[in-house]
């Protein structure tokens, strides 16, 4: 967005600073008193805590950050408690904590509103300044899942002492418009109340919406919510529907900026590129100046995120910082009121794990506090909240964890492509009759072979092809033949893995990029004790699965890359295990091939037949027949 240049606000602060120097050195310079001192630069800090955990208070799990502060000081820290696991249906209530210290210490769970075996969620309070009133808006349907659709309403309760008290939540039906009947969703984060223009003291709330009358194309919308009441009342605003599927905004947080315009934006799932869009409305939220549009510069994962006014020219935007994995959540700057926004390596990372759902709050002097959502193995353990200051924001990140080291030392297998890639074979494993001269035995303990990623094997975007024999007679459980990259745990990282399951009859590989997961499987498992070519290739949008020559599953293949995100570490490829150690192979492997291109049919036969040497993009050959 600034091509590689500090943003402009950034640059104005610093040039700011030099000013100040200057005219201190003219002051002495013209003798005049020197009544003022510099004054010292705020150490950074940051304060973390976890608010709530996986099995605290009673609730299986807790989602859904949203933090204000009441006018009396008090932070209201609210979050959905779902009782029984991390999913987003069932019995689910609102729960809040509240800390009368700027979130030094808190107070016990409030219930504020409680599901009884129905989904209460999608939190949104909003302070009113003027009253001291705080408005919660939320989402509420029925108990049961509702993975493809269902009626969600929006409903309002408020609190006129600070949180302590909630009145009976009502339902919010002036918010809704019948048709949509598919989906609803509040925020979730943080409304607003505006400051500036004709409509200062009015309250404003992002939601959205889908509508389908079960024949036609579903339709997308979001809009705003807005009162001029302190709350009792509402009025659907701004709004935008399409049904082509091109931007699709979702889980809508807004911002007002200094011209008094509200800045909305948005979790983006449709196909344009990038996962944030953002609109503007410059009537008080009644109308959007323009449909919403995407923004591929500030990159991050499908996930919502957060805004914060923070000082006259920075706004604050949390989020992931990863591209495509709900990994190192951060905040990251914009100077000029949200045109663009710092890469990730500008902002600061808060916490390299997983993580996904987050707000912000304002607190005093330069401070302000993130609330999100983080865990050690997935992004939904805890909810923490991280007081830090400005100066904290300016700390470089340093290097992310994730990246690995060199590869610990050890027995080698050849690669001969041009190459020559490491690959280095664990566990003990030794070479067997294989399919063509030697092959690799593999046990199911500890045997497998590790490439370190390298520009070699980095598939991208492009189409690929991979290639492997094998030869198992296993009954039982799972068998990975190659693993490229991550594990998926929760945080939808790109993914490619191709394994043998012989437990449900098959063979299976899952690509997983840009949000779209495609499958292919086998009808059989082949694990007759013989030799079967399995090849696996995407080409010209789709991803195909063979075995000994004939395409036995296709399935269309999303564009998107394998590798994007790599800035953050990538493990390279495994054979024969899983990344994270299980579903180990027992059986022997051979002629295991990379190509980052669509190998031709044609040339495949001869790589099946003859194991001719077939060249063009060949990222990987190992022939598997010695280990040194």
């Amino acid at each position: 967005m600034h091509d590689g240049h500090p943003p402009e606000g950034r640059t104005r602060r610093r040039r700011a600073g030099a000013v100040m120097v200057v005219a201190g050195l003219l002051v002495s310079a013209f003798g005049a008193p020197a009544t003022a001192t510099p004054t010292e630069p705020a150490a950074p800090f940051v304060d973390e805590q976890v608010l709530y955990k996986q099995g605290d208070f009673g609730y299986g799990c807790f989602r859904i950050p949203a933090v204000v502060r009441a006018t009396n000081g008090m932070l209201l820290a609210f979050a959905e408690g779902r009782v029984k696991d991390c999913g987003d249906d069932e019995d689910i209530d609102l729960v809040l904590r509240r800390s009368a210290d700027g979130g030094r210490s808190w107070g016990p769970l409030q219930v504020v509103s409680e599901g009884n075996g129905a989904t209460h969620g999608n939190p949104v309070p909003i302070v009113d300044e003027r009253t001291g009133r705080v408005v919660l808006v939320s989402t509420h349907n029925g108990a049961e899942p509702c993975p493809n659709g269902c009626d969600r309403d929006p409903w309002v309760q408020s609190s006129d002492d600070h949180g302590a008290t909630w009145s009976a939540a009502r339902e919010m039906t002036e918010g809704k418009r019948p048709e949509w009947n598919f989906w609803y969703a509040t925020g979730p984060m943080h409304g607003i109340q505006l400051k500036q223009g004709p409509h200062a003291g009015r309250l404003v709330v992002g939601a959205s919406f889908e509508s389908w009358d079960r024949v036609g194309a579903h339709v997308y919308g979001t809009h705003l919510l807005y009162s001029d009441d302190s709350g009792v009342t509402w009025n659907i605003g701004a709004e935008t529907a399409r049904d082509d599927g091109a931007v699709i905004a979702q889980e809508v947080t807004v911002v007002e900026l200094t011209d008094g315009r509200i800045y909305a934006s948005a979790r983006e799932r449709g196909t344009d590129e990038g996962s944030r869009a953002y609109a503007t409305s410059g009537d008080g939220g009644e109308t959007w100046d323009a449909p919403f549009r995407t923004m591929p510069a500030l990159a991050t994962t499908d996930v919502q995120a957060s805004l914060l006014r923070f000082g006259e020219d920075r706004l604050l935007f949390s989020s992931p910082m990863h591209p495509n994995a709900r990994e190192a959540m951060g905040i990251r700057s914009s100077y000029d009121e949200g045109r663009s926004f710092e890469t990730w390596d500008e902002g600061k990372v808060f916490h390299w794990g997983p993580s996904a759902y987050s707000d912000m709050v304002r607190l005093d002097g330069d401070e302000a506090a993130l609330m999100y959502e983080a865990g050690d193995i997935t992004p939904y353990e805890q909810i923490r909240f991280a007081r830090f200051n400005e100066a904290y924001l300016e700390t470089p990140n340093g290097p992310p964890p994730g990246i690995p080291g060199p590869p610990a030392p050890g027995p080698t297998t050849p690669d001969s492509s041009p190459n020559r890639n490491q690959a280095y074979v664990r566990g003990g494993a030794q070479t067997t009759d294989g399919r063509f001269g030697g092959g690799l035995a593999l046990d199911r303990v500890d045997d497998r072979v590790e490439v370190p990623f390298s520009d070699s094997v980095d598939l991208g975007a492009k189409d690929f092809t991979l290639t492997s024999w094998i030869r198992y007679s296993e009954q039982t459980g799972a068998h990975a033949i190659l693993w490229f990259h991550r594990v998926n745990r929760g945080t939808n990282p790109p993914a490619l893995w191709l394994r043998a399951e012989p437990a449900s009859n098959r063979i299976r590989a899952v690509l997983s990029v840009d949000r779209y997961n495609v499958t292919v499987q086998s009808p059989s498992a082949y694990n007759d004790g013989q030799w079967h070519f399995v090849v696996l290739q995407r080409a010209r949008g789709e991803l195909r699965l063979l075995v000994d020559g004939v395409q036995v599953s296709s399935a269309a293949a999303p564009a998107g890359s394998l590798t994007l995100g790599k800035e953050f570490g990538l493990d390279g490829i495994h054979i024969g295990q899983r990344m994270d150690g299980v579903d180990r192979f027992r059986g022997t492997l051979d002629e295991v091939r990379v190509y980052r291109r669509a190998v031709t049919d044609a040339e495949l036969d001869l790589i099946r037949t003859r194991n001719l040497p077939i060249g063009g993009q060949l990222g990987l050959r190992l022939p598997l027949d010695r280990v040194g």
